[in-house]
């Protein structure tokens, strides 16, 4: 009851709603068929698309309205996109295995005692066209990867990738420059 009375009864019939939505996508075999039924839901996916076994978390936020994926792009198994905000990801764009995606940090309940410390923030992720990003990389809110940007395996991004460059660790830091602008 608590979630209830915090989130309210609209978004959690919209949760509800999300979850069930989910069952027939969580069974479809084929990505090309995954994409469909998520435009569907409302996302924009762009042709030559290729979604494999992906989840998806807070779509009672935005619905999948907050997600819009250009072409040819491809997304690795087991990674994790929370649409609390918008995802953007521009042509080519590739995530690699167990990528997650976050656009928004909440410590808990709003009586919990780090809230006055580390308030909610909701903020959208856009990956611009041609980046790549490795296995286990983590996306934060607000980020955004720059043209041709490559985020290294493992990579915990907290800050804006420039175009054409590298970056990777804890917090991700610029490693190489691929090529100047």
């Amino acid at each position: 009851m608590r979630a209830l009375r915090q989130v309210g009864f609209g978004k959690a019939c919209k949760f509800g709603f999300y979850t069930l939505a989910l069952i027939p996508y969580r069974w479809t075999l084929f990505p090309q068929i995954r994409a469909l039924y998520l435009r569907l839901l409302g996302a924009r996916i762009g042709a030559g698309t290729i979604i494999h076994d992906v989840r998806f978390f807070n779509t009672y936020r935005t619905g999948f309205r907050g997600l819009q994926i250009g072409e040819n792009c491809f997304i690795g198994e087991e990674c994790l996109l929370d649409l609390a905000e918008r995802i953007v990801m521009e042509d080519h764009v590739t995530l690699a295995e167990r990528v997650t995606i976050l656009t928004h940090t909440n410590v808990g309940y709003s009586d919990h005692p780090l809230q006055p410390y580390i308030p909610p923030m909701a903020a959208p992720v856009h990956l611009r066209r041609g980046c790549f990003v490795g296995v286990n990389a983590t996306i934060l809110p607000g980020v955004t990867v720059g043209e041709g940007g490559v985020v290294a395996a493992g990579a915990v991004v907290t800050e804006d990738v420039p175009p054409w460059h590298v970056v990777g660790g804890v917090p991700a830091r610029v490693l190489k420059r691929l090529r100047e602008e």
